[in-house]
């Protein structure tokens, strides 16, 4: 994978189609020309963005950093499933991404299922986008729908913004040391601090109103 970024990164007129950067966003394709020499740091720390801005991860406990480390698994497009606590470089790379003869979609399905299943047991709940969850397939993962509730109780499922949603869920999880074991205990948990998490027509549903940003 690393050498498959590296040959489309190394110009840019194939790192822009690859890759698909813009005029502001091309400088970035250097990144996957030092991946063996860049400073490194934890993955939980590396990525930024909607969904890891919420856990302000940078004030946060030595305690709460432990659970993150023990407890979240990110699916990296360029690493495949890397702990929370795992030191990774900075690097351009996503599902969607073309790397000429390599395709992510063959390359990582079965390599990361096989990483995942081997270091998971109990509860996985399963937080990815649809691309990235098809990369590496989780059996009997519980995957959570985001919705928003109106002032007449309709639910509708968020889009980009349910990403701030699922942080702060990781966020809160962390920040109260939750010993989640199965549906259950999540249900539990989530009732305990506030936060709705209920089965709806067969689909597990997180209710963004219910969680505010979480602080250290």
């Amino acid at each position: 994978m690393i050498t498959a970024a590296r040959s489309v990164s190394s110009e840019e007129s194939t790192a822009r189609t690859a890759l698909k950067l813009g005029p502001k966003s091309i400088a970035e394709r250097y990144r996957n020309l030092v991946l063996d020499t860049a400073p490194t740091m934890p993955a939980i720390d590396r990525y930024t963005g909607v969904l890891y801005d919420p856990l302000d991860s940078r004030s946060a406990s030595s305690v709460t950093r432990s659970w993150w480390y023990r407890h979240v698994v990110v699916q990296s497009a360029m690493f495949g499933p890397i702990g929370g606590g795992d030191l990774i470089p900075a690097y351009r790379l996503s599902h969607d991404s073309r790397l000429g003869s390599l395709r992510l979609a063959s390359h990582w399905p079965v390599r990361a299922s096989r990483a995942l299943s081997s270091r998971s047991s109990g509860l996985v709940l399963d937080l990815r986008s649809e691309g990235y969850r098809a990369l590496g397939p989780v059996d009997d993962a519980v995957v959570l729908r985001v919705v928003s509730v109106d002032g007449s109780g309709r639910r509708k499922a968020l889009n980009h913004w349910n990403k701030t949603a699922k942080g702060r869920l990781v966020a809160l999880l962390a920040r109260t040391g939750a010993d989640v074991r199965s549906m259950d205990d999540l249900v539990d948990w989530a009732r305990l601090n506030g936060v709705v998490v209920d089965r709806v027509d067969g689909t597990w549903e997180l209710v963004a109103e219910s969680l505010q940003p979480v602080t250290a």
